[in-house]
């Protein structure tokens, strides 16, 4: 049961994922410049390129290059095709990068704003920690009195039949 709630918080989580990449204008810009150097590089290579027959071969060739596929099914065949492909992988570099570093900045913003509600409850942690502290510390004074108590009697009672009967709160009370 546990793999299918994981399951349902991961499709949770990529749903509100992708509902703010979507409320980004910058992811619609980066779409926006990617399909028009799709399109203008695909059929700048149709123009140019003896190798690549339709103006679909070219928008497909533009496309498998810059995201970095490669099939290799069309390619460019001339110089000015090829250079014009070596320029398209590198435009496709740039846009991935802008992407992955929208998604980067979309991620902390939502722990920003996760986190900025935590300051209040962080001083209740914290306050209700140091109480904890001080308690622990009480406890532990406590713990190195009996401890002593029990040392004094094991030093003094050594041998002694009578100790052994009485048992260790007798003996604490006795010696306080």
């Amino acid at each position: 049961m546990s793999g299918i709630t994981d399951f349902y918080q991961a499709l949770h989580w990529a749903n509100r994922l992708r509902a703010d990449l979507f409320k980004c204008q910058h992811v619609g810009y980066l779409v926006l410049l990617s399909l028009a150097a799709t399109l203008v590089v695909g059929m700048l290579l149709f123009l140019i390129d003896t190798n690549i027959h339709s103006p679909l071969d070219g928008i497909w060739s533009a496309w498998v290059t810059m995201t970095h596929v490669g099939y290799g099914d069309v390619v460019p065949a001339s110089f000015l095709g090829r250079l014009l492909a070596a320029g398209l992988i590198l435009l496709g570099l740039v846009l991935f990068s802008l992407f992955t570093a929208l998604v980067s900045v979309i991620l902390i913003g939502r722990n920003a704003e996760f986190s900025a509600n935590l300051p209040a409850n962080n001083e209740f942690v914290i306050n209700r920690l140091q109480g904890s502290h001080e308690l622990i510390l009480d406890e532990l004074a406590q713990l190195q009195l009996r401890m002593e108590v029990l040392q004094k009697l094991l030093l003094n009672n050594t041998g002694c039949t009578k100790a052994s009967n009485r048992t260790i709160g007798e003996a604490f009370k006795e010696s306080a």
